[in-house]
């Protein structure tokens, strides 16, 4: 099969929600960097192989700004990752700017002190479910609901200074504005977001707290060039991404563990030991969302033999990247013993994700602890029959199990 030739139109249809397309094996192999037509009917460019993404994860040459903003291409109808974002003028700076602010927040020692309450909440979650458990007539309980969806709420709530009693609200804008099907929907759910965050950002400002948005709002009053809706879409970005992430990974490395016995087995004997390994491979394989991370070219280069020139879209399909033979043994197989450990699920450079100890620290926990306190969990439901989210960012909508 030759694919050097055609425009392919993208979502590839994947068989389910753990495997990718068998397409992206073809990509890797025969076209690295491709050109495609995105889901909202606009030219760009596909990049699959591990090393050309990873290198492009950290080349300044791309960016989420573009040049010419009213030219660019669309990604999708969603209000996550549709388009450019940003100052093209300013973005590097302002880059720079969000991680000097950002980083001590999410630091990797503040990540361990918070360890304990992570436990506690888990704990807490997995009493209830034994709770739930025990009154089902079928013993059916949702771990979605139960515990997948609400520990990463609560924990980027608390360190937010977000209430928490607003998470079916803000689930709910985040559902809209991830959406790709629906329409215009979306980005009035976004602008719904924008607004519920400015209204917390100047309660913030009446009242500060020790919060991340507490600082993000004394940083924003102190710096002329932080400009007061770039500080919104930050506060909007960081409560999105901070529960979205970790919430499908969740989900998938229950489904990655469940599905394969043995692995699952091997954990229950050892969590301690192995959970680190396993939280990695879940990372690795686990592939929420049918796209990639969206740049725009700042200045023409040559990737791969390819030609990409200034303005074009480019989408950098990390899945893919982290599914390439060339870099992985048997790269389809879920084997947390896998002598390469390196993986793209938290990016790359300087764009690698501030919250990565954050979610770490609440998958470790998660996974241990279920395989300490739940050594016979099962799914309930065929992986085929579980329903998923039509949003950018992927997911099943819910995870039923028994033990």
């Amino acid at each position: 099969m030759s694919v050097a030739a055609q425009r392919l139109q993208l979502p590839f249809e994947r068989p389910n929600v753990l495997d990718l397309a068998p397409l992206y094996e073809v990509l890797r192999r025969e076209a690295p960097v491709t050109p495609v037509t995105s889901p909202a009917g606009d030219p760009a460019w596909l990049v699959t192989r591990f090393d050309e993404v990873r290198e492009l994860l950290s080349d300044k040459r791309l960016g989420r700004s573009h040049p010419e903003p009213e030219r660019a291409s669309r990604i999708t109808t969603a209000a996550v990752q549709d388009g450019p974002t940003g100052n093209y003028e300013t973005e590097e700076a302002d880059h720079a700017r969000m991680r000097r602010l950002l980083t001590p927040a999410f630091s990797a020692k503040r990540m361990r002190m918070l360890a304990g309450h992570v436990q506690d909440l888990v704990d807490d979650y997995i009493d209830q479910l034994v709770a739930e458990h025990g009154a089902a007539p079928d013993g059916i309980v949702d771990l979605h609901a139960g515990l997948a969806f609400p520990l990463p709420v609560a924990i980027i709530c608390q360190l937010l200074g977000v209430p928490e009693s607003d998470r079916e609200h803000f689930r709910s804008l985040s559902d809209r504005m991830a959406n790709y099907a629906s329409g215009d929907d979306a980005h009035q759910a976004q602008a719904e977001f924008g607004k519920y965050m400015a209204g917390l950002a100047e309660g913030k400002r009446a009242e500060p707290g020790e919060d991340v948005i507490s600082d993000i709002v004394r940083a924003q009053s102190t710096d002329d060039g932080f400009d007061y809706d770039e500080m919104v879409r930050l506060c909007v970005g960081l409560l999105f991404a901070g529960h979205e992430t970790t919430v499908n990974r969740i989900g998938l490395g229950t489904l990655f563990l469940l599905t394969r016995p043995d692995q699952w087995q091997s954990l229950t004997a050892d969590p301690t030991g192995r959970v680190n390994a396993t939280v990695e491979e879940i990372m690795r394989l686990g592939a929420p969302g049918d796209l990639g991370l969206l740049r725009y070219a700042h200045t023409d280069l040559d990737v791969a033999g390819t030609t990409i020139h200034r303005g074009d879209a480019v989408i950098l399909s990390i899945n893919a990247a982290n599914r390439d033979q060339a870099t992985y043994s048997n790269a389809e197989t879920f084997d947390p013993d896998r002598e390469e450990r390196a993986h793209l699920g938290f990016g790359h450079g300087s764009h690698f994700c501030i919250g990565a100890s954050l979610a770490r620290t609440e998958l470790r926990i998660v996974f241990a602890t279920l395989a300490q306190r739940l050594p016979g969990l099962r799914l309930a439901k065929h992986i085929d029959e579980l329903e998923v989210r039509t949003t950018i960012t992927g997911g099943v909508i819910e995870l039923p199990v028994t033990w």
